[in-house]
């Protein structure tokens, strides 16, 4: 994405969820370096720094592909009154970080967000130490910095250690080599990329009607029409049991012919159909094709 000049200070600053050195921190360092993070408490607040002009971006992760869909982002989305720009593929490398002083042979507990710590179960077992979960990775190493306890270490990223003053004592230290969370970069305004210039995403969100094969029917012309559709989920809403959102993403722009046709069916057997951003693909997604093929 190109940055444009402007004397709006928000113009140069990208909020995420989360502490100074957060793995959305690293996201928006990769995808914008000249930009200011802005962090916030809560991805509300950090869609809300966008809404109410104090910065020109949200970088927001959506799911990763060990721990899968991220807690709440999806109820969140279509409220949001945020369009999706772009989307990023981040590699995640953890790092076991303590106080200067710290060893190996000095920790007895590691802390970090629940998932970075089941995501370096191999290492927790084979230095026989106690996981302690933390809100927040990043949050983790700071609380780890400020205690200066060398028996205590934080999972969390390099940059997080940087930051905070950490020394690593082993990196990369993720079960997983294939780690990555997905990111959505929101905006005010949305965007309308050709399909002329390279792959095109669009992202919706649709209830269907209470009828029986109603999402059979809803999803059929996807199918028929030969549209490849490469994410689909379903969450609850309205606090009970029986009213199902969907969240979909799809390969190509509303403006083909294809994807146009099998909207239109979509939106004959549902309730409400609400895309969210129509947005250029990113190249992990043919990286990763081609490795599994």
């Amino acid at each position: 994405m190109m940055e444009r000049p402007s004397d709006d200070p928000a113009h140069s600053v990208i909020s995420f969820q989360g502490f100074a050195g957060a793995y959305s921190h690293l996201a928006c360092r990769a995808v914008f370096p000249g930009m200011e993070p802005l962090p916030r408490d809560s991805f509300e607040e950090a869609f809300d720094a966008v809404a109410e002009g104090l910065a020109r971006f949200a970088m927001i992760p959506v799911e990763n592909s060990v721990a899968g869909r991220v807690a709440d982002i999806h109820h969140l989305l279509p409220d949001s009154k945020l369009h999706i720009v772009a989307e990023h593929f981040q590699p995640i490398h953890h790092c076991l970080l303590a106080p200067k002083g710290a060893t190996l042979a000095t920790i007895r507990t590691v802390h970090s967000h629940v998932h970075a710590l089941s995501q370096c179960r191999k290492l927790i077992r084979e230095m026989n130490i106690r996981p302690v979960v933390a809100v927040d990775t990043a949050g983790a190493a700071a609380e780890i910095a400020r205690e200066g306890d060398i028996t205590k270490a934080a999972i969390a990223s390099e940059l997080a250690g940087e930051l905070h003053g950490l020394v690593s004592l082993r990196a990369n230290i993720e079960d997983a080599p294939h780690n990555t969370t997905r990111f959505l970069i929101m905006a005010r305004e949305p965007i309308d990329p050709s399909p002329r210039e390279g792959a095109v995403v669009t992202s919706f969100v649709f209830g269907v009607r209470n009828v029986p094969a109603a999402l059979y029917k809803a999803l059929g012309g996807f199918a028929t029409n030969g549209v490849n559709m490469t994410k689909l989920e379903s969450y609850l809403v309205d606090g009970d049991f029986v009213a199902a959102q969907f969240y979909a993403d799809v390969e190509g722009h509303p403006s083909e012919r294809n994807v146009s046709l099998a909207m239109e069916e979509l939106a004959f057997f549902s309730r409400e159909v609400k895309v969210l951003g129509v947005y250029p693909a990113h190249p992990y997604r043919f990286h990763a094709r081609q490795s599994a093929a």
